[in-house]
């Protein structure tokens, strides 16, 4: 088998074994409420709370993720609609789409993106976060699997791309 299709095969064969974690309602109900979350309300919840308690102090953190979310929002956006890879529950009929997506296309995950990059962006500014910003990143990275609206590869490259977008912004 060519390398290319070995990966293919194991991209889906994990979507399928996330996917099927679905099955128990208790599985479905904390990951439709992990990604809901990861829509943007824990985020922005965050941050008005990092502004309620720190004040002035919390403007350059708060300013400095709003920034790096709307980088990734432009990227990721260009990039689904540039590669326009189908949802894996539009392509293996055994994958169940448990929750809507927010867009068409599934590559790169966005929720996984920006995810990466708010969490590692707080917990620069905010050390002690980093025990609540990143176990929250890792539920919402595995709930888009799990809810069948991304490969594992498409949270991958979410993470890396997030990763890097916030690495960069403190090089800027």
């Amino acid at each position: 088998m060519q390398p290319i299709k070995q990966i293919s095969h194991l991209d889906l064969s994990l979507c399928l074994r996330f996917n099927h974690a679905s099955q128990h309602a208790w599985v479905r109900r904390l990951f439709r409420t992990v990604s809901r979350l990861g829509d943007g309300i824990f985020w922005y919840s965050l941050m008005i709370l990092l502004l309620t308690r720190y004040r002035l102090e919390a403007l350059l953190p708060v300013v400095h993720m709003l920034l790096a979310g709307g980088t990734c929002t432009l990227l990721y956006k260009w990039l689904k609609r540039k590669i326009s890879r189908p949802r894996p529950y539009q392509v293996n009929p055994d994958i169940e789409c448990i929750t809507a997506p927010l867009d068409r296309f599934s590559f790169p995950s966005g929720h996984t993106l920006h995810a990466v990059a708010f969490s590692m962006v707080a917990a620069a500014y905010y050390p002690f976060l980093f025990w609540i910003v990143f176990p929250f990143t890792f539920l919402v990275a595995i709930s888009r699997m799990v809810l069948g609206l991304h490969y594992p590869s498409d949270v991958l490259a979410g993470a890396l791309i997030g990763a890097s977008i916030a690495w960069l912004s403190f090089q800027i």
